[in-house]
């Protein structure tokens, strides 16, 4: 390769580029995403939310491999937590002990005034005395004020009133209707 061998000369015009504001592409981005804007706005946020859940079951995982193993304040503060709660149990379990004595006490209270009442009603029967008239005061007394409660009550109505009647309702008299056909148009 010589010296005298020349190339013929580049012509160096340039020719202006064809799509140079990119309006082309442009109206292709355009529409695909009229098209498909829906499907590609769902895929993202399907891969944001995969990518959460597989960062979140990395930490996790991470997590558990690289947790210590117990030290001896957590095995000390593990064991005072259940000598607590065993604690409030115990305390729990006496105070339900208690009320539960109290209770049976008081049934035993109540079974033995029965069982001496019946004593007494039967006594009474063997002497030939009424077993209501053997009543305390206290709850004649009560049957008394009921009784006089609904003696003071008014009647809702006059004892005159008969709803067959038809006089008793005054300007709320029901009447039948019209015989015949409807009049109308």
């Amino acid at each position: 390769m010589g010296d005298n061998t020349e190339l013929p000369p580049v012509e160096q015009h340039q020719r202006p580029l064809r799509n140079q504001d990119l309006s082309a592409v442009t109206d292709l981005v355009q529409e695909i995403f009229s098209q498909y804007g829906w499907y590609l706005l769902a895929a993202t946020a399907l891969f944001y939310l995969l990518i959460q859940y597989i960062v979140k079951k990395s930490q996790s995982v991470r997590r558990t491999h690289s947790s210590a193993p117990p030290t001896h304040q957590d095995v000390l503060l593990v064991a005072k937590r259940q000598e607590a709660l065993e604690a409030a149990r115990m305390r729990m379990q006496e105070e339900l002990d208690a009320k539960a004595a109290i209770f049976k006490e008081k049934q035993k209270q109540q079974e033995e005034e029965k069982r001496r009442q019946k004593i007494e009603l039967w006594d009474n029967m063997k002497e030939g005395k009424s077993c209501k008239g053997n009543t305390s005061q206290s709850t004649e007394d009560s049957s008394t004020t009921v009784i006089k409660r609904k003696t003071d009550k008014k009647p809702l109505r006059s004892s005159d009133y008969n709803p067959l009647s038809g006089d008793g309702g005054g300007a709320c008299a029901w009447r039948p209707g019209r015989r015949g056909p409807s009049a109308g148009g």
